[in-house]
C-alpha cells in the first residue's frame, strides 16, 4: 500500500475513496472499506491524524497507533492511503473546498462513508452534499452495535471477548520493548517491558493470556504490587521464545483476563503463581 501525506503525492486516477479516522479499523470500518475495494475503482483511503477529537481538546484513548492503522488498512485491500493532517486550516475547509482539495485532484469518482458522515467546516457537509458535488456515494452495509467508543469501553473493562467481536480480531497492545527491572529473568520468566503511547487505551490492571510474534504470552499489566511498584508496566512473557527484543516494536494480542494483580507471601509463592499463569495461557483460546 502506498502512503501519501498530500493529494499531490497520489497519481490522479479513477478512485473509490473511503474517508474517516478509522481508529481500530473495526468491523464497521471494514464494511466501508469493502465498498471501496469492491467498487472496481482504485481503493483509496483518506484518514485523519491526529484524531479530530484530540485536536479539539477532548481526551480520546486510541485503539490503534497510526502505524497499526495503516497496516490494517493495507490488510483490508486498500491500494493508497492519504494521511490528512487534521489542522485548524483543515477544519476551516468548506465541504466544496474539501472536495476540490482532497478528492478531485486524486481522481475520486466515488466515496464510501458511513450514513452519518459529516465533513467540512462546522460539519456542514453530508452524503447529500457529496452527491450534489458530483461524487457517487457507494452503498455501505451497516454493522449494528459496533463503534470505536464501545470498543474502548469494553477494553477498559477487560471484556476482551466483546472488544474482539467488534474489532473482528483480538484487541492488541502495541509498543516498543525497553529496559525494565529485569526481575522476570531472575524468577525464570524473562519478560519484555513495553513502552506504550499514553494516548492508547489499555485494560484494567491484571494478568492476561495472549500472543505475540507467534508465541503465546502471559502478560502482566499493572504496577507489580508484590515489589511495591507505582508506575504502570506492561510486561509480556513469550512462551517458548528465545531472543533479544530490546528496541523492537512488539504487537501483543490480548485473549483473556486471568486474574487480578496480587501481593504474595513469598517469592516462591509468586513463582508458583506465574507457573500457573503460564499453564492457563497455554490453555487459553483466541477469542476471534
Amino acid at each position: 500500500m502506498r502512503i501519501a501525506h498530500a493529494p499531490a503525492q497520489l497519481e490522479r486516477r479513477p478512485r473509490a475513496v473511503a474517508i474517516g479516522t478509522f481508529d481500530g479499523v473495526h468491523r464497521g470500518h471494514r464494511s466501508v472499506l469493502r465498498a471501496a475495494v469492491e467498487s472496481g475503482l482504485e481503493p483509496t483511503v483518506i484518514t485523519l491524524d491526529p484524531h479530530p477529537r484530540i485536536v479539539l481538546g477532548n481526551r480520546v484513548e486510541l485503539i490503534t497507533t497510526l502505524q497499526r492503522r495503516l497496516e490494517l488498512l493495507a490488510d483490508a485491500g486498500v491500494a493508497d492511503t492519504l494521511v490528512a493532517a487534521f489542522t485548524p486550516e483543515f477544519m476551516r475547509l468548506t465541504p466544496t473546498a474539501f472536495v476540490d482539495t482532497y478528492l478531485r485532484p486524486i481522481g475520486a469518482e466515488a466515496v464510501a462513508v458511513g450514513a452519518d458522515f459529516r465533513f467540512g467546516n462546522k460539519r456542514a457537509g453530508s452524503v447529500e452534499t457529496l452527491t450534489e458535488l458530483g461524487i457517487t456515494v457507494l452503498a455501505v452495509e451497516e454493522v449494528d452495535g459496533v463503534s470505536s467508543s464501545a470498543i474502548r469501553d469494553a477494553v477498559r473493562d477487560a471484556d476482551l471477548a466483546t472488544a474482539g467481536s467488534m474489532l473482528g480480531r483480538p484487541f492488541e497492545l502495541d509498543g516498543t520493548v525497553v529496559s525494565g527491572d529485569q526481575r522476570g529473568g531472575t524468577l525464570g520468566y524473562p519478560t519484555a517491558n513495553i513502552a506504550m503511547d499514553a494516548q492508547l487505551v489499555c485494560p484494567r490492571y491484571g494478568i492476561y493470556a495472549g500472543e505475540a510474534r507467534g508465541h503465546r504470552a502471559a502478560i502482566s499489566i499493572g504496577t507489580n504490587p508484590h515489589y511495591g511498584g507505582t508506575e504502570r508496566r506492561i510486561e509480556p512473557f513469550l512462551l517458548d521464545f528465545e531472543g533479544d527484543l530490546y528496541g523492537q516494536r512488539l504487537v501483543v494480542e490480548l485473549w483473556e483476563r486471568l486474574r487480578d494483580e496480587a501481593v504474595f507471601d513469598s517469592e516462591d509463592a509468586l513463582i508458583a503463581q506465574i507457573a500457573a499463569d503460564v499453564e492457563a495461557t497455554r490453555a487459553a483460546t483466541r477469542p476471534v
